[in-house]
């Protein structure tokens, strides 16, 4: 009986562990795929805030990258609304009447800062979730690996 069991579960987990790599392969391709269709690069020149000279020059196409690239919009967010964020400009512009272009176009470029932000973070985490599949389905495949040589040989 515990040898069926196991040559079952083995034979569940040989299934599940390769296709869980292939899937999270995939699944690195896609995010990488859309990263390179979004052109986004480090800028070339000048240094880099926060210790991302590295990047200098370097499209985007890994979730390590987008991380990155999210970060330096941050900075650059940072100094341009003086540290503030969307909601206290808004909550600002209201106040005043919604009257003030300066506020305006700064609540505009925290916007559009913020989604971009989030759509980078967005292809950081999906990077990070195919690394969980790819290493799950590599830990699936050893085991299961285990149990059908446990199985084979009458455990």
């Amino acid at each position: 009986m515990i040898t069926l069991l196991l040559g079952v579960t083995a034979a569940i987990l040989l299934v599940a562990g390769p296709t869980m790599v292939v899937q999270g392969l995939a699944g690195r391709r896609t995010v990488s795929q859309e990263l390179a269709r979004q052109r986004i690069s480090f800028p070339a020149t000048g240094s880099l805030p926060g210790g991302l000279d590295r990047y200098a020059g370097v499209p985007v196409h890994t979730g390590a990258q987008a991380r990155a690239f999210s970060d330096l919009i941050a900075e650059n967010l940072t100094q341009a609304t003086g540290g503030r964020t969307y909601a206290e400009i808004v909550e600002e512009w209201m106040a005043g009447g919604r009257t003030d272009e300066k506020l305006a176009r700064l609540r505009q470029t925290a916007f559009m800062g913020q989604s971009l932000r989030g759509a980078l973070l967005g292809a950081y985490q999906a990077w990070q979730i195919t690394l969980l599949v790819i290493g799950l389905g590599a830990v699936f495949t050893t085991v299961g690996t285990a149990f059908l040589a446990l199985a084979l040989h009458g455990a």
